[in-house]
């Protein structure tokens, strides 16, 4: 457990690939953005697959993009001391990527992962690629060696949480894309069911 986490939208894009953040797509639609909202409620419908003038592509589910990660791994660097010893762990059944028998692993509950290591300038590195993830898909955790926090995300969820330090997560929250969280989640977590969307009134 952290003293607080954050939680970051995956951002929708244009046909341009410019980021859309969340809170200006729930505004098109007439919904509020908050720390618990889910993509399907703020736009209406989880099968749209595009608004005209504001979205062309929907979140990336379950990968983080890299220049995302990049920003993020930009602050997260000023919070550990060991920024040129992080571990990357990718679940070995994501389909991204083949690992050697005599590989690290990182034993997890129903989703086993391959273990890396390096600085954290490798927090972008891109795993694999196909027509749905052209450009490969993300680490699904992340730290540093000291353990001042860890970034995770599951491949089936449109956001990418970071448990850390008060100062830690304040500084994520300033970046745009991010929800703070005062305490510990406490929510249900699902592909379909991240929090529950609030409509004004």
């Amino acid at each position: 457990m952290f003293p607080a986490y954050a939680r970051i939208f995956h951002p929708a894009t244009t046909l341009d690939d410019e980021p859309v953040r969340w809170a200006a797509v729930a505004e098109a639609n007439g919904t509020l953005a908050h720390p618990v909202m889910e993509w399907g409620s703020i736009v209406g419908s989880w099968h749209t697959s595009e608004q005209e003038g504001m979205w062309h592509d929907a979140p990336v589910t379950g990968s983080l993009p890299a220049r995302t990660t990049r920003a993020l791994a930009d602050i997260l660097r000023r919070f550990t001391s060991t920024p040129e010893l992080c571990w990357f762990a990718h679940w070995e059944g994501s389909g991204f990527l083949t690992v050697p028998s005599n590989y690290a692993q990182l034993p997890m509950p129903n989703r086993r992962m391959a273990l890396f290591s390096g600085g954290i300038d490798l927090a972008d590195i891109r795993f694999g690629a196909n027509k749905w993830f052209p450009d490969g898909m993300s680490p699904h955790l992340w730290w540093p060696d000291d353990r001042a926090w860890c970034v995770a995300k599951d491949i089936d969820l449109m956001t990418t949480y970071v448990g850390a330090s008060r100062d830690c997560v304040d500084a994520v929250v300033a970046a745009p894309g991010a929800r703070r969280r005062p305490r510990p989640m406490a929510e249900p977590v699902t592909a379909r069911g991240e929090g529950r969307a609030v409509t004004p009134g």
